[in-house]
């Protein structure tokens, strides 16, 4: 994986932007791979929790030709897991990672220059700003966000294994975590909670694709190409500022 580069990289020009850019590479293998998994995994447990709150086509009789609910049940459990694995490696990659854009601090504004940048960002969510912080990775807003949203992923696995465990047989390893019903207050509470919390999840789906069109637009940087690619198309300047901020931040700590 490549991490930040200590000079800005040659200058390009692109179709997909106007004027002359800088190419980054923000988004490695990993960040984008999670993400993919993660918003597949995310649709097919949207659909099937739905169905499985929601049965609808089933008719009477043996349910052996039929097995429509427990088809479902079980794609969900899979789809569940590959969600599960992806967050925890995410997770993981949040401290591993050698790329800068990938790291946990892009999550949390604990540097200085990412701090005054929070406004500005908010300023720009709340159209009282007409463009956003000349940041190259997640700007501080969105990164508390998705630092939210992550809460939101651990609330909807452990919720999910709660109720799992309650119907797992005697002995199965999953039983395990049926430590985790009267932490939520019952399977009742989990289901609320889970149910809930895919509702918020829908609707952060539909703000972050929004932003993320929105931004990319204003900014023309190929913002939503480079889930995909893993690289932006930014001015060499707001590349130089960073590169300063940061050297600046690490000489801040060592004097500290």
């Amino acid at each position: 994986m490549r991490a930040m580069a200590a000079h800005p990289p040659d200058e390009l020009a692109h179709p997909a932007v106007k004027g002359t850019r800088v190419r980054v590479y923000v988004w490695d293998l990993v960040v984008r791979n999670v993400h993919w998994v993660i918003a597949l995994a995310m649709a097919i447990l949207i659909a099937t929790g739905l169905y499985i709150a929601h049965p609808f086509g089933i008719s009477g009789g043996t349910p052996s030709p039929h097995f429509r609910m427990g088809w479902v049940r079980v794609i969900h459990f899979y789809a569940a897991i590959f969600f599960t694995l992806s967050v925890l490696v995410r997770i993981i990659w949040f401290f591993a990672s050698p790329s800068l854009y990938a790291r946990w601090k892009q999550f949390i504004p604990v540097q200085r220059y990412r701090r005054r940048e929070l406004l500005n960002s908010l300023k720009f969510y709340s159209f009282i700003r007409p463009r956003p912080p000349d940041l190259i990775g997640h700007n501080p807003l969105a990164g508390l966000s998705y630092l939210g949203v992550f809460v939101l992923y651990l609330v909807m696995i452990t919720s999910g294994l709660a109720m799992y465990a309650a119907d797992a047989l005697p002995g199965a390893y999953m039983k395990t975590f049926q430590f985790l019903i009267p932490i939520y207050g019952g399977l009742q509470t989990a289901r609320f909670i889970h149910h809930l919390v895919m509702w918020v999840l829908i609707l952060f789906v539909t703000l972050h694709v929004y932003a993320n069109a929105l931004t990319s637009a204003l900014e023309e940087n190929g913002e939503v190409d480079s889930i995909f690619s893993g690289y932006k198309f930014v001015h060499r300047g707001d590349v130089e500022k960073e590169l300063v901020d940061e050297a600046a931040e690490k000489a801040g700590r060592r004097r500290g």
